[in-house]
C-alpha cells in the first residue's frame, strides 16, 4: 500500500499525465453536467502549474476528445516574472501545451507580475477553484512557495503574493498563490513523476516540514508513479 502524505491521499499510477487527464475529465463532467454533484454555474475553474511534468500532463489533457473546452476557465498558480514569450514563462507553457492544441477555446487569465493584488482580487471574486494543479520541486517547494520564503506566511486574505527563492537555486522573481488561496479550492492535485523527485517526495511523506507538505484543500490528491516513490 502506498504511504500516506501529510494531508490527503496518495495514488500510485503507471502514467501520471494519463491519470491527470482522466481525473480532470471526470471532475469537469462532475461539476458541469446538468444536475451533477457540485454543479454551480456550468463552469470549471482550474489553476495550472509549470515544469516538465505539467507540460506532459497538459499535452495529454489536450488530447481528451470528450472534454468540453468551452466550460473551462484557466488560471495560473504561479508565474515567473519574465516576458510572456520567454521559455521560462508558465503562461507560454500553457499556451503551447494546452491552448494551441485545443484551438485556444478555453478562457485563460495569465498572471501580471506588475499587479499581484489584481490577480488575488480576481480569484477572490470567483467561486472556489475546482482544481489547483501543483508540482513538487527537489527542495520540497510547490507553486512558488519555497522553503524559508516570506510567501509561506503571507498575511490572511492575501491570495497572490510576490515570491523569490531565498536559496537562489530557482531563478527569477515570481508571483504565487498562497496556501490560503490553494486551501479554498475543491481539489489540489500534485503530479509527481520520475526518480528525480524521489528524494523530495520521500521527505514530504516522511513528515518533514516542507512547503508541499503544508498544502491543504477541500481534497488533496498526490498522483505519483513508481519511480518517484521508489527511486
Amino acid at each position: 500500500m502506498p504511504p500516506t502524505p501529510p494531508a490527503g491521499e496518495l495514488r500510485l499510477v503507471e502514467d501520471v499525465p494519463a491519470a491527470f487527464a482522466q481525473l480532470v475529465a471526470d471532475e469537469v463532467a462532475a461539476v458541469t453536467a446538468p444536475g451533477a454533484r457540485g454543479a454551480r454555474d456550468g463552469r470549471f475553474r482550474m489553476a495550472l502549474s509549470g515544469g516538465d511534468t505539467a507540460r506532459a500532463c497538459y499535452e495529454r489533457l489536450a488530447g481528451v476528445a470528450s472534454l468540453d473546452w468551452e466550460v473551462l476557465e484557466l488560471f495560473l498558480g504561479d508565474e515567473r516574472c519574465v516576458p510572456a514569450d520567454d521559455p521560462a514563462a508558465n503562461q507560454r507553457l500553457v499556451r503551447e501545451s494546452l491552448l494551441e492544441p485545443t484551438g485556444g477555446l478555453s478562457h485563460f487569465t495569465p498572471m501580471d507580475c506588475a499587479h499581484p493584488e489584481a490577480y488575488g482580487a480576481l480569484l477572490a471574486s470567483q467561486p472556489p477553484l475546482d482544481i489547483v494543479h501543483l508540482g513538487l520541486g527537489p527542495d520540497g517547494h510547490t507553486a512558488s512557495l519555497f522553503p524559508d520564503s516570506p510567501a509561506l506566511t503571507a498575511p490572511p486574505g492575501e491570495l497572490v503574493v510576490a515570491s523569490e527563492d531565498p536559496s537562489g537555486r530557482n531563478p527569477h522573481p515570481r508571483l504565487t498563490m498562497t496556501f490560503e488561496a490553494i486551501a479554498a479550492s475543491r481539489l489540489a492535485v500534485f503530479t509527481v513523476a520520475g526518480s528525480a523527485k524521489h528524494g523530495a517526495l520521500s521527505r514530504v511523506l516522511g513528515g518533514e516540514d516542507l512547503p508541499a507538505g503544508r498544502v491543504r484543500a477541500g481534497r488533496v490528491l498526490w498522483l505519483c508513479d513508481r519511480s518517484a516513490l521508489e527511486g
